[in-house]
């Protein structure tokens, strides 16, 4: 009885309200996040590009002139183990910095988790924080990542090979590709916040707020 009296002494936060806390928090730290989004940026514009390039040299193999299927072939031949090796390695790269930024994040706001919790927040707030936050940064790096890598690797082909490609790009493969680009982005901007999420929930409040930066 005494821990259910407890539980209904607790606030519940609504999501607006941890939606305002979670941009708030952004533009506080809007060096960092910036660096968190241009990272996540980088790693989807990167795989963006790779399956824009696999995507348009498949059609152009299949349906393009014969000038460009001759240039082509030696050309992918080998190539594709190699990407998908360095869009693993840049994915992990992201996931590994927003997780150290979330840790940063959650050393440098002890005493500001400890006062919303002494306040009465929820430890499933706290994690929602963090979620929102890390989502937001995952959601503005991943549409941004999206379009430069499929704009990138499409003006890189019409400088390769001219503007008869255009009748050969398969738009509805790109646009596919770029969907699934930004959703994977946010799947590990979200992935990359479990953990220091879960730490930050874990938090004694008396201990948040004593402890020192």
């Amino acid at each position: 009885m005494a821990e259910e009296k407890k539980i209904q002494r607790q606030v519940v936060l609504s999501h607006k309200d941890a939606f305002k806390i979670s941009l708030r928090n952004i533009r506080i730290r809007f060096g960092r996040s910036v660096i968190v989004t241009a990272s996540i940026c980088l790693g989807v514009a990167f795989l963006a590009s790779v399956l824009a390039s696999n995507s348009i040299s498949n059609n152009l193999l299949e349906r393009g002139p014969e000038e460009i299927r001759v240039i082509l072939q030696p050309i992918e031949e080998g190539s594709r183990s190699r990407q998908i090796w360095l869009v693993t390695l840049s994915l992990i790269v992201c996931v590994v910095g927003i997780i150290n930024s979330m840790l940063m994040s959650v050393t440098e706001r002890c005493k500001e988790i400890g006062t919303m919790k002494c306040l009465g927040a929820l430890n499933r707030f706290v994690i929602e924080l963090f979620i929102l936050e890390s989502s937001l940064q995952g959601i503005i790096g991943s549409l941004a990542g999206a379009f430069l890598g499929m704009i990138g690797i499409v003006i890189l082909y019409l400088l390769r090979y001219g503007g008869v490609i255009i009748h050969f790009l398969p738009f509805l493969s790109l646009l596919k590709y770029s969907l699934f680009a930004v959703l994977l982005g946010i799947t590990i901007s979200i992935l990359g916040a479990v953990y220091p999420a879960y730490l930050s929930s874990r938090m004694e409040p008396a201990e948040a707020i004593r402890r020192e930066v």
